[in-house]
């Protein structure tokens, strides 16, 4: 594809705030910001994902004579922003959780370390990145749980709102547990393996069924993988394919299997399989699509359903139930001119959108027996490391009086440092290694955190020197005439 300056991919208030700063000659003022999510009531775990684009983005940042010239003919900017702009690159300090990993609302799943201008330019790109990805990944990770160990395709492309949301959901939609992609441009771009049968329409483009099976198969031998459901599955379909299948047999080949897009999915699964099953087929896959999502195929499956592959669309790609992630950035620190932290905080009537103020890391706490994640929690990077020689209390964030006392536990710090004074100091993964840590991360927790049906709540405390900050700075502000 050809490379785009995305600089502007950005809200016009970042940059017209951006020339308030100069203005007020506060360009080099360092500031912190977080990226997370709210709980808003559908939220029980995220995958976060998104963070090579983010990095990608970052780093290519620039403004070339075509930015200028168009900033310019706006007519709300300084010339001397206009000549800032000519040399503006990232000097500052990212630190984000690595893709894949299971994150939390409230947790900052990324945050921005950098001058304030720099810092407010990348806001709207870093959102816009990894609120989608993160979705659809969280997405595909339930349809996986659903589908346990059956093969999920993901063919979300046709109904993906525009090629790029079709191109990273895709990719998305990998890490988090599809194992291919009917999208041949992503399967190019990210390494995914590529996968598809045929159209209603290559059906209807012969004189029968059997005929449009029988040339399929001669084209695709060895993957012949047939839509039944063109017809009447049951008194032509499935009987065609075994047709097919038997020729097939007879030249050596193995036949791949059947898909439906139609009709009652568990009742047409079964009764196929029992035919498939009578003609010598056992081994043929059963795939079905056709609007499917996490609460269909469990559906499905509590009825025993004769499917073990699954393609994935519409429902997946546009993560139809919850659209959209509301994942926020929002300041929660500035550095004085002698680098002390001046931590700051945004007061709402609203609970869930009171911030956590400062410069924070999250702690994901272990059972060492289990090796099972128990609880996380939010932490001021200042705070002395944790003796885990002692045992370790979490305090409820806002109910304190609840609290949970872990004596045989691990810890591990959950961000990571990924650029440097403007100079990339993480490794990025291959995809199929973010999707194989994903795995890894999602098994590190009990299935009780993920059922479909009220998951378990998971514990995000905050440290307490985090909550004493907090209370402190909520008290001070609204004692404030």
């Amino acid at each position: 594809m050809e490379t785009r300056n995305l600089t502007l991919l950005t809200d016009l208030y970042q940059l017209t705030m951006m020339n308030g700063y100069l203005k007020e000659n506060r360009k080099d003022e360092t500031a912190v910001f977080d990226v997370f999510f709210r709980q808003n009531g559908m939220i029980t775990y995220s995958i976060a994902c998104g963070l090579e684009q983010t990095v990608e983005y970052i780093l290519n940042l620039h403004f070339g004579e075509e930015e200028i010239d168009y900033l310019k003919g706006l007519g709300i900017f300084s010339a001397e922003f206009l000549e800032y702009l000519k040399n503006f690159r990232f000097t500052g300090d990212v630190y984000a959780v690595p893709e894949g990993t299971v994150v939390f609302p409230g947790e900052p799943i990324l945050t921005v370390k950098a001058p304030v201008m720099q810092a407010q330019l990348v806001e709207t790109a870093i959102l816009n990145n990894i609120n989608f990805q993160t979705l659809i990944a969280t997405k595909s990770a339930k349809i996986r749980y659903a589908a346990k160990n059956d093969l999920v395709m993901e063919f979300g492309l046709r109904r993906a709102q525009a090629p790029d949301a079709g191109i990273y959901g895709a990719r998305a939609a990998v890490i988090g547990g599809c194992d291919s992609t009917s999208n041949v441009l992503a399967g190019k771009m990210f390494n995914i393996p590529v996968a598809g049968t045929h159209a209603h329409s290559w059906v209807m483009n012969f004189k029968d069924e059997y005929t449009a099976f029988r040339a399929y198969a001669e084209v695709y031998p060895e993957n012949a993988l047939l839509l039944v459901d063109t017809y009447d599955t049951l008194k032509q379909g499935v009987p065609n394919a075994i047709k097919v299948f038997n020729e097939l047999k007879e030249k050596g080949y193995k036949p791949k299997g059947i898909r439906l897009d139609s009709g009652d999915l568990a009742y047409l699964s079964k009764k196929a399989r029992r035919m498939l099953d009578d003609a010598g087929f056992e081994d043929t896959v059963i795939c079905a699509s056709g609007d499917l999502d996490e609460y269909s195929i469990n559906s499905l499956k509590n009825q025993g359903a004769a499917i073990n592959s699954w393609g994935v669309g519409t429902k997946l790609i546009t993560s139809a139930d919850m659209p959209a992630l509301g994942g926020v950035y929002k300041l929660a620190a500035v550095f004085s001119e002698d680098g002390k932290i001046i931590p700051k905080i945004k007061i709402s009537e609203t609970v869930e959108k009171i911030t956590n103020p400062g410069f924070k890391n999250i702690y994901r706490v272990y059972d060492k027996e289990t090796g099972k994640a128990e609880a996380d929690f939010v932490y001021l990077r200042d705070e002395l490391p944790y003796d885990m020689s002692k045992p370790l209390v979490l305090t409820h964030p806002t109910e304190r009086w609840k609290h949970i006392i872990f004596e045989n536990y691990e810890l591990r710090p959950l961000q990571v440092d990924v650029i440097k004074d403007g100079k990339l100091v993480y490794k990025l993964p291959s995809l199929n290694e973010i999707k194989a840590y994903c795995r890894k991360e999602l098994d590190s927790f009990w299935d009780e955190y993920k059922r479909l049906d009220k998951p378990h709540v998971y514990k995000v405390d905050l440290s307490d020197k985090l909550y004493e900050l907090k209370t402190a700075m909520l008290d001070k502000l609204r004692s404030v005439d």
